[in-house]
C-alpha cells in the first residue's frame, strides 16, 4: 500500500470507543440489515488497506483527502467501476457519520466527498430469460401440486411480472398483498435498499399464480412466503430467507431443463421485456423501483439484439474445411 495510507496512526481514543462514536459501526446501523453485511466486508477491506487495522481499530476520523484518493487510484487498478464507487460510497457514509458525531469538521468531511467516482459502464452480470424458459419455470411449478409448487409458482410470478428483489419478495407479509375487484392484484413492496415503498401491479397469469398461493396459503398474518421442508410441506410463520428463494429458483429450472438462474434475472427480464414491449423508460424504472433512469438503461437488451441483427447483414464468402 502506498505511504499515503501508510501514514494514518491509530488515535487510542477512537480505538477504544463504544460502538456509539464509533462512525464506521454508526453508519452501518443506518442501512437495512440486508445490505448492512455487504458493506461491513467492504469497510473491513478498507481498514486492511490502510495499514493492517480491522473495523474498530481504524481511526476513520483521521481518513483524509490524500488516504481516500490513494484507495480509489488502487482500487481502480484491479475492480470495474461499480465496485470501486461502492468502496467510496462507503467512505463516505462513515466520514458523514463522523462529520455527525462531531469528529471532523464540515470542511474534511466535503474535500473527501469531492472525490469523483471512477466512470465507466459494463454490461450488467446474469442474462434475460427467454419467453420459454419462463414458462418451463412456470409449469415445473405448476406440475408440483404440493403446497410448494403453489409457493414457487407465486415466487416466480412476483420476480418475473413484478420485478421484484428476493430480499423484497422474502420481506413480505400477508398485508403486503391486496386482492382488487378487477382480479388485478396488488403488491406494496418496501425497497430493500432503503426504507421506500412502491406500489406493483399484477394481473393476467402473476395475478392468478399468487392469488392460489393465498389460496394455499391461509389467512394466517405474517410472511407471505414459509420455508418448506421434505415433501413440498410447509412451516406456516417460519420466514423464507433471500437465500432460499434462490435455491427454489435453481431447484426449478433443474426441473424444467434449462440453464441456471438467479432472481436477479428475473428482474432483468422483466424490465428488458417491458421495453421490448414499448413501454416509456421512466414507467419501467418506477416499476422496478429504480431511482436513476441510467441503472434501467443498463438493462436495456435491445441495443445488442440490433447490433445481432446488424450482424448477420454481413457475408463472408467462406465453407466449412471437410475433416
Amino acid at each position: 500500500m502506498s505511504d499515503q495510507l501508510t501514514r494514518i496512526s491509530p488515535s487510542p481514543t477512537i480505538i477504544e470507543a463504544h460502538a456509539e462514536t464509533n462512525p464506521a459501526r454508526v453508519y452501518l446501523a443506518s442501512l437495512r440489515p440486508t445490505g448492512r453485511a455487504s458493506m461491513k466486508s467492504t469497510l473491513s477491506q478498507v481498514a486492511s488497506m490502510a495499514g493492517g487495522m480491522d473495523l474498530d481499530t481504524m481511526p476513520w476520523a483521521r481518513l483524509g483527502y490524500e488516504h481516500v484518493a490513494a484507495i480509489r487510484a488502487q482500487l481502480a487498478d484491479t475492480y470495474k467501476p461499480a465496485t470501486v464507487n461502492k468502496y467510496l460510497s462507503a467512505i463516505r457514509g462513515v466520514l458523514r457519520a463522523a462529520w455527525h458525531l462531531g469528529q471532523i469538521d464540515a470542511a474534511h468531511y466535503q474535500r473527501v466527498a469531492d472525490i469523483k467516482g471512477v466512470v465507466g459502464s459494463t454490461l450488467p452480470a446474469g442474462r434475460a430469460l427467454g419467453s420459454g424458459e419462463v414458462h418451463g419455470l412456470m409449469f415445473a411449478c405448476i406440475n408440483d401440486k404440493s403446497a410448494a409448487g403453489a409457493r414457487d409458482g407465486a415466487i416466480v410470478a412476483l420476480g418475473y411480472a413484478g420485478g421484484l428483489r428476493r430480499a423484497e419478495i422474502a420481506g413480505l407479509d400477508l398485508e403486503n398483498a391486496r386482492p382488487m375487484a378487477d382480479e388485478t392484484l396488488t403488491i406494496t413492496v418496501t425497497k430493500a435498499k432503503r426504507n421506500k415503498e412502491r406500489m406493483v401491479y399484477l394481473d393476467n397469469g402473476a395475478a392468478t399464480a399468487v392469488r392460489d398461493w393465498l389460496a394455499v396459503r391461509g389467512d394466517d398474518p405474517g410472511p407471505l412466503f414459509c420455508a418448506g421442508r421434505r415433501g413440498g410441506h410447509l412451516t406456516k410463520g417460519q420466514r423464507l430467507t433471500g437465500q432460499a428463494i434462490g435455491d427454489i429458483l435453481t431447484k426449478r429450472a433443474s426441473i424444467a431443463g434449462i440453464e441456471a438462474c438467479t432472481p436477479h434475472d428475473l428482474r432483468r427480464s422483466f424490465v428488458s421485456d417491458l421495453l421490448s414491449a414499448g413501454v416509456d423508460i421512466a414507467t419501467v424504472a418506477s416499476m422496478a423501483g429504480h431511482e436513476s433512469i441510467e441503472t434501467t438503461r443498463r438493462y436495456d437488451r435491445r441495443g445488442e439484439e440490433t447490433k445481432k441483427q446488424a450482424a448477420r447483414t454481413l457475408h463472408l464468402p467462406y465453407q466449412k474445411r471437410g475433416l
